[in-house]
Protein backbone atom coordinates (compact mmCIF):
# COMPACT_ATOMS: atom_id res chain seq x y z
CA UNK A 1 0.00 0.00 0.00
CA UNK A 2 1.40 3.38 -1.03
CA UNK A 3 1.84 5.88 1.79
CA UNK A 4 1.46 9.59 1.03
CA UNK A 5 3.01 12.44 3.01
CA UNK A 6 2.29 16.14 2.62
CA UNK A 7 4.81 18.38 4.37
CA UNK A 8 4.25 22.11 4.88
CA UNK A 9 6.66 24.78 6.13
CA UNK A 10 7.21 28.53 5.95
CA UNK A 11 10.02 30.96 5.23
CA UNK A 12 10.06 34.66 6.07
CA UNK A 13 7.79 34.90 9.11
CA UNK A 14 10.01 37.35 10.96
CA UNK A 15 11.44 39.84 8.45
CA UNK A 16 10.34 43.48 8.52
CA UNK A 17 10.94 43.62 4.75
CA UNK A 18 9.49 41.26 2.16
CA UNK A 19 6.89 38.54 1.85
CA UNK A 20 6.26 35.35 3.80
CA UNK A 21 6.19 32.11 1.82
CA UNK A 22 4.64 28.75 2.60
CA UNK A 23 5.33 25.60 0.61
CA UNK A 24 3.81 22.15 0.48
CA UNK A 25 5.37 18.97 -0.90
CA UNK A 26 3.40 15.76 -1.46
CA UNK A 27 5.59 12.65 -1.70
CA UNK A 28 5.37 8.90 -1.36
CA UNK A 29 7.43 7.02 1.19
CA UNK A 30 9.83 5.96 -1.59
CA UNK A 31 10.19 9.55 -2.81
CA UNK A 32 10.96 10.68 0.74
CA UNK A 33 13.76 8.11 0.90
CA UNK A 34 15.17 9.40 -2.39
CA UNK A 35 15.01 13.03 -1.26
CA UNK A 36 16.70 12.17 2.01
CA UNK A 37 19.48 10.34 0.15
CA UNK A 38 20.00 13.48 -1.96
CA UNK A 39 20.53 15.56 1.18
CA UNK A 40 17.10 17.08 1.86
CA UNK A 41 16.94 18.43 5.40
CA UNK A 42 15.96 21.59 7.28
CA UNK A 43 16.70 24.45 4.87
CA UNK A 44 18.43 26.47 7.60
CA UNK A 45 21.14 23.79 7.70
CA UNK A 46 21.93 24.12 3.98
CA UNK A 47 23.92 26.55 1.86
CA UNK A 48 22.01 28.71 -0.62
CA UNK A 49 23.57 26.95 -3.61
CA UNK A 50 22.66 23.55 -2.15
CA UNK A 51 19.06 24.66 -1.57
CA UNK A 52 18.75 25.69 -5.21
CA UNK A 53 19.99 22.30 -6.42
CA UNK A 54 17.75 20.41 -4.02
CA UNK A 55 14.72 22.50 -4.97
CA UNK A 56 14.98 21.21 -8.53
CA UNK A 57 15.35 17.62 -7.31
CA UNK A 58 12.29 18.06 -5.07
CA UNK A 59 10.17 19.43 -7.92
CA UNK A 60 11.15 16.46 -10.12
CA UNK A 61 10.71 13.80 -7.43
CA UNK A 62 7.43 14.67 -5.72
CA UNK A 63 3.82 14.01 -6.62
CA UNK A 64 2.87 17.65 -6.15
CA UNK A 65 4.35 20.86 -4.82
CA UNK A 66 2.90 24.31 -4.27
CA UNK A 67 4.26 27.61 -2.97
CA UNK A 68 2.07 30.45 -1.75
CA UNK A 69 3.09 34.05 -0.98
CA UNK A 70 1.78 36.50 1.60
CA UNK A 71 2.86 40.02 0.67
CA UNK A 72 3.56 42.70 3.31
CA UNK A 73 0.24 44.47 2.62
CA UNK A 74 -1.69 41.26 3.33
CA UNK A 75 0.29 40.62 6.51
CA UNK A 76 -0.32 44.19 7.69
CA UNK A 77 -4.05 43.99 6.95
CA UNK A 78 -4.35 40.81 9.05
CA UNK A 79 -2.47 42.37 11.95
CA UNK A 80 -4.43 45.63 11.74
CA UNK A 81 -7.73 43.74 11.76
CA UNK A 82 -6.77 42.14 15.05
CA UNK A 83 -5.85 38.80 13.49
CA UNK A 84 -2.34 37.58 14.22
CA UNK A 85 0.27 36.09 11.91
CA UNK A 86 -0.36 32.58 13.25
CA UNK A 87 -3.94 32.68 11.97
CA UNK A 88 -2.82 33.96 8.58
CA UNK A 89 -0.32 31.12 8.38
CA UNK A 90 -3.00 28.61 9.38
CA UNK A 91 -5.15 29.85 6.51
CA UNK A 92 -2.27 29.71 4.02
CA UNK A 93 -1.33 26.19 5.13
CA UNK A 94 -4.95 25.16 4.60
CA UNK A 95 -4.90 26.79 1.15
CA UNK A 96 -1.96 24.54 0.23
CA UNK A 97 -3.74 21.46 1.56
CA UNK A 98 -6.89 22.35 -0.39
CA UNK A 99 -4.80 22.82 -3.52
CA UNK A 100 -2.98 19.48 -3.26
CA UNK A 101 -5.54 17.18 -1.59
CA UNK A 102 -7.19 14.81 -4.10
CA UNK A 103 -9.93 14.01 -1.52
CA UNK A 104 -9.58 10.24 -1.90
CA UNK A 105 -6.13 8.93 -0.93
CA UNK A 106 -5.18 8.70 2.73
CA UNK A 107 -2.60 11.43 3.24
CA UNK A 108 -0.51 12.13 6.33
CA UNK A 109 -0.18 15.90 6.57
CA UNK A 110 2.66 17.24 8.70
CA UNK A 111 2.94 20.99 9.30
CA UNK A 112 5.82 22.75 11.02
CA UNK A 113 3.74 24.59 13.62
CA UNK A 114 4.51 28.31 14.15
CA UNK A 115 2.56 28.51 17.42
CA UNK A 116 3.59 27.41 20.89
CA UNK A 117 0.12 25.87 21.23
CA UNK A 118 0.17 23.16 18.56
CA UNK A 119 -3.27 21.79 19.46
CA UNK A 120 -5.08 25.14 19.18
CA UNK A 121 -3.24 26.05 15.97
CA UNK A 122 -4.11 22.69 14.41
CA UNK A 123 -7.78 23.18 15.27
CA UNK A 124 -7.70 26.68 13.75
CA UNK A 125 -6.09 25.40 10.55
CA UNK A 126 -8.65 22.61 10.17
CA UNK A 127 -11.46 25.19 10.07
CA UNK A 128 -10.01 26.42 6.76
CA UNK A 129 -9.64 22.94 5.20
CA UNK A 130 -12.39 22.06 2.74
CA UNK A 131 -12.16 18.25 2.81
CA UNK A 132 -10.26 16.93 5.87
CA UNK A 133 -11.93 13.49 5.79
CA UNK A 134 -9.05 11.62 4.15
CA UNK A 135 -6.31 13.48 6.03
CA UNK A 136 -4.30 12.53 9.09
CA UNK A 137 -3.17 15.99 10.21
CA UNK A 138 -0.20 16.53 12.51
CA UNK A 139 1.23 19.87 13.66
CA UNK A 140 4.64 19.69 15.26
CA UNK A 141 7.58 21.81 16.31
CA UNK A 142 10.83 21.06 14.44
CA UNK A 143 8.88 19.11 11.83
CA UNK A 144 11.34 20.41 9.22
CA UNK A 145 14.05 18.47 11.06
CA UNK A 146 12.08 15.29 11.72
CA UNK A 147 10.09 14.76 8.50
CA UNK A 148 11.56 14.63 4.98
CA UNK A 149 8.49 16.05 3.22
CA UNK A 150 8.54 19.04 5.59
CA UNK A 151 12.28 19.49 5.01
CA UNK A 152 11.52 19.54 1.28
CA UNK A 153 8.79 22.13 1.82
CA UNK A 154 11.14 24.27 3.90
CA UNK A 155 13.66 24.23 1.04
CA UNK A 156 11.09 25.32 -1.56
CA UNK A 157 9.78 28.07 0.72
CA UNK A 158 13.27 29.33 1.52
CA UNK A 159 14.33 29.36 -2.14
CA UNK A 160 11.14 31.22 -3.09
CA UNK A 161 11.86 33.89 -0.49
CA UNK A 162 15.50 34.22 -1.49
CA UNK A 163 14.52 34.64 -5.13
CA UNK A 164 11.88 37.19 -4.19
CA UNK A 165 14.30 39.25 -2.08
CA UNK A 166 16.91 39.17 -4.85
CA UNK A 167 14.32 40.33 -7.39
CA UNK A 168 13.15 43.18 -5.14
CA UNK A 169 16.72 44.42 -4.75
CA UNK A 170 17.24 44.24 -8.49
CA UNK A 171 13.96 46.00 -9.36
CA UNK A 172 14.40 48.75 -6.77
CA UNK A 173 18.17 49.02 -7.24
CA UNK A 174 18.81 48.98 -3.50
CA UNK A 175 20.42 46.69 -0.94
CA UNK A 176 18.28 46.34 2.18
CA UNK A 177 20.16 43.30 3.53
CA UNK A 178 18.30 40.18 4.59
CA UNK A 179 15.17 42.08 5.63
CA UNK A 180 15.38 40.76 9.19
CA UNK A 181 15.26 43.30 12.07
CA UNK A 182 18.59 42.16 13.54
CA UNK A 183 20.48 42.72 10.27
CA UNK A 184 22.58 45.96 10.51
CA UNK A 185 22.17 46.59 6.76
CA UNK A 186 18.40 46.26 7.07
CA UNK A 187 18.34 48.63 10.05
CA UNK A 188 20.46 51.19 8.23
CA UNK A 189 18.20 51.00 5.18
CA UNK A 190 15.06 51.50 7.27
CA UNK A 191 16.51 54.46 9.16
CA UNK A 192 17.96 56.26 6.16
CA UNK A 193 15.60 55.32 3.32
CA UNK A 194 12.66 53.37 4.75
CA UNK A 195 10.15 56.23 4.47
CA UNK A 196 11.10 56.80 0.84
CA UNK A 197 10.45 53.13 -0.01
CA UNK A 198 7.09 52.80 1.76
CA UNK A 199 5.36 53.45 -1.56
CA UNK A 200 6.76 50.19 -2.92
CA UNK A 201 4.94 48.20 -0.22
CA UNK A 202 7.95 46.07 0.71
CA UNK A 203 7.99 47.02 4.41
CA UNK A 204 5.71 45.43 7.02
CA UNK A 205 4.48 48.62 8.60
CA UNK A 206 2.81 46.83 11.53
CA UNK A 207 6.16 45.41 12.69
CA UNK A 208 7.43 47.06 15.87
CA UNK A 209 10.85 47.55 14.27
CA UNK A 210 9.36 49.84 11.64
CA UNK A 211 7.03 51.58 14.10
CA UNK A 212 9.99 52.52 16.27
CA UNK A 213 12.13 53.66 13.34
CA UNK A 214 9.26 55.50 11.65
CA UNK A 215 8.45 57.32 14.87
CA UNK A 216 12.06 58.45 15.29
CA UNK A 217 12.17 59.58 11.66
CA UNK A 218 9.06 61.66 12.22
CA UNK A 219 10.52 63.25 15.35
CA UNK A 220 13.73 64.09 13.49
CA UNK A 221 11.73 65.88 10.79
CA UNK A 222 10.05 68.05 13.45
CA UNK A 223 13.42 69.31 14.58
Amino acid sequence: MVKYFLGIDDAGRGPVIGSMFLAGVLATEEQEKLLKSQGAKDSKMLLHTTRIKLAEIIRENSLAHFVIESIPEEIDSFVESGTNLNTLEAKKAADIINKINNKKDKITVVVDCPSTNTKAWREKMITFIEHPENLDIKCEHKADVNHVSVSAASILAKVAREENVAQLKKDLKVDFGSGYPADPITKEFLVERGAKYLKYKIIRETWQTWKDIGKKAGQNKLF
